[in-house]
């Protein structure tokens, strides 16, 4: 049996992150993880390769289209699928490559093969061949991540019916791909293959797209998709699906109830949320269960099980890689004797499309529902210089402010980068930043950067550049 100070089961953004900081404290740490590669979904199946062909597309959709040609750039562009697919999978194999260095460099061992907990202080790792290591740690924490959701009578079988993964290494560029739920991953996938030339529709069960983004945003984004080619069918549920060697048809009716259709496509991605994974794991060796969702409770990431710590997509709060990242760093400084927390109140949230969506703090749903007085501050990216020159001026910079002490509490952009830009804010958050400590701080000129002051400014209506 081999003994360390903790061991983590998950090579994810939780999990890697926790194993590194476990070695750079000092700990003798050990990461469990299955995958060929370090990264979990995010890495290999996830946020890279879809920020790969996200990238890769919109260059394409720019050469294509009139964007090159009204800069005065004549191309003749052809679309080599493969390539592009090729260069997404190079740069996450340097990208996991990269982990690996930094466990060695850490000291961090990478234990491969899936693991259980046999009972406190106690993991078995079995090995794909079936081969099997004991480990026990005084510290196990739990960062096995999640998978996407089925939908019942929609089957996936990665073919004609398609998940994240599946979505992310087509051959072949659809005809018509039906996307199933209007969040993130959905329009960012449905985005890709828009670009590189598909019919994209996508079916969503609420009266919305992404629900829980500040309302006046989500609006926005929604017209921007519609008016490049996405249509939308909202309030709508997929009751069922018949496959073919050619393609799928789905059967969609009102989610209120009513007559159904019948879409046709030759490619469906569901995409309705994830689940976390948590089957398997031994967690009643220790004592523990999880609630119907899968997951598990915590309390500054503790688990009720003495010396059981959970962070990332299996416990509470939005899945999403960087809030699994806080949490490995708060939870391996409290193992090794440290303060830590993490501000759940400001993690930002972005949509990578074209124009993209960050959000950080609360909604204008969220303030009112509390009843609490806010004002507004609102600056559209047709005013900004660096935009109008760039021809990107969807959208706009919004800023909520307290009422009375001018306290910024919640921020929603849509806009050129504006994933790149929310930090400034999450900073500024994070030190409790009035509107008027934005307004009153130089922002480099041209850029798309002064748009979050002019916002600010406007929160007293000051606003200048218009």
């Amino acid at each position: 049996m081999s003994n360390y100070d903790v061991v983590i089961l998950g090579g994810g953004p939780g999990g890697y992150n926790a194993a590194i900081r476990a070695g750079q404290l000092g700990l003798k740490a050990a990461c469990v993880e299955g995958r060929a590669t370090l990264g979990g979904t995010c890495l290999n199946v996830g946020c890279m390769p879809s920020k790969a062909l996200l990238h890769a597309s919109e260059l394409y959709e720019a050469a294509t289209g009139t964007e090159f040609a009204n800069l005065g750039i004549e191309v003749s562009p052809t679309l080599n699928l493969a390539q592009m697919m090729k260069q997404k999978d190079e740069s996450v194999a340097g990208l996991t490559k990269g982990i690996e260095f930094l466990f060695r460099k850490n000291k961090v061992d990478w234990i491969k093969g899936w693991g259980h907990i046999d009972g406190p202080g106690k993991v078995t790792v079995t090995g794909d061949d079936g081969t099997k290591t004991d480990l026990s740690a005084k510290d196990i924490v739990i960062a096995t991540g999640s998978e996407p959701m089925p939908l019942p009578g929609v089957a996936i079988d990665n073919q004609r019916i398609l998940d994240s993964t599946g979505a992310l290494s087509l051959s072949e560029v659809p005809r018509h791909l039906v996307v199933i739920g209007a969040g993130v991953i959905g329009l960012e996938l449905g985005s890709v293959w828009r670009r590189l030339g598909a019919q994209v529709t996508v079916v969503e069960y609420l009266d919305r797209i992404c629900p829980g983004v500040d309302g006046e945003a989500g609006k926005t984004l929604q017209r921007a998709l519609a008016k490049q080619g996405i249509q939308f069918k909202l309030s709508s549920k997929v009751t069922g699906a018949a496959t073919s060697a050619s393609g799928v048809q789905l059967q969609v009716e009102p989610a209120a109830g009513g007559e159904a259709q019948t879409l046709d496509a030759d490619y469906v991605l569901v995409a309705i949320g994830r689940r976390p994974y948590t089957q398997g794991l031994g967690l009643e060796n220790v004592g523990l269960s999880t609630d119907k969702r899968g997951m598990l409770a915590n309390q500054r990431h503790r688990t009720e099980a003495p010396g059981v710590w959970v962070i990332g997509d299996v416990t509470a709060g939005p899945m999403l890689a960087h809030k699994a990242e806080d949490e490995a760093m708060a939870c391996i400084e409290q193992i090794a004797g440290k303060a830590a927390e993490v501000n759940y109140a400001l993690i930002p949230s972005v949509i990578y499309t074209r124009p993209e969506l960050a959000s950080v703090g609360k909604t204008e749903e969220q303030l009112k529902a509390e009843g609490r007085a806010y004002k507004v501050g609102k600056f559209p990216f047709t005013a900004n210089s660096r935009a109008k020159i760039n021809h990107e001026t969807e959208g706009f910079a919004k800023v909520l402010a307290d009422e009375r002490t001018d306290e910024i509490l919640g921020v929603h952009l849509v806009g050129p980068s504006v994933s790149e830009m929310i930090g400034e804010y999450c900073v500024a958050m994070e030190f409790s930043a009035s509107a008027e400590d934005i307004a009153l701080t130089c922002h480099p000129h041209p850029t798309r950067s002064e748009a979050l002051r002019q916002a600010a400014m406007n929160v007293e209506g000051m606003a200048t550049q218009m």
